[in-house]
């Protein structure tokens, strides 16, 4: 195959996705929106995240479940042969249910406070659980550079089609656990 057909699969596909991606995002856009608001942003392990979001439909939404959740991702920088990679694993996830099922109608607004619990990574129950032991080893992994703990909340209305969602990155005390 020729270099300039090469190129021109290459371009079309790489167009392809970008527009895709825009068209996700518009869609997504175009239903609605979640605006998420935290009084603060950094916690200790025990703590309770408090806050709130505004829900936002611009069309009817038929909606499966409104959560919020906790979510923990190891972020781990890979060497390999003169290139740099980076592969996220998510490691915790704890969501709390807003609303059971429900048909939102078009031009919806409400607002929701919520409560997520930070995991007491020092309790037993915690350390005993297969999530705290995961948690543990991956907290371990910590002190090696190439590897952090990133938090985030994420309000998510799961719906029919595309859903709706929103996340603001929190900073959560593992130090001492280190």
């Amino acid at each position: 195959m020729p270099r300039s057909a090469v190129l021109i699969l290459v371009a079309v596909a790489v167009g392809g996705g970008i527009v895709a991606a825009v068209a996700y995002y518009i869609a997504r856009f175009m239903r609605g929106t979640i605006k998420l608001s935290l009084g603060r942003t950094a916690f200790n392990p025990g703590d309770t995240i408090r806050g709130s979001f505004d829900l936002h439909t611009k069309k009817a939404i038929q909606g499966n479940k409104l959560i919020v959740s906790l979510i923990g991702v190891q972020v781990t920088r890979i060497y390999e042969d003169g290139k740099t990679r980076t592969r996220s694993q998510e490691i915790y996830r704890d969501e709390v249910l807003v609303e059971q099922a429900k048909a939102y109608p078009a031009g919806y607004k409400a607002t929701y406070n919520f409560e997520v619990s930070v995991p007491n990574m020092q309790s037993p129950e915690f350390l005993n659980s297969t999530v705290g032991q995961a948690l543990t080893a991956a907290l371990r992994l910590l002190s090696d550079r190439s590897t952090r703990l990133k938090w985030k909340i994420e309000a998510r209305l799961d719906a029919k089609g595309v859903d709706l969602a929103t996340a603001k990155p929190v900073s959560i005390n593992t130090r001492q656990l280190t």
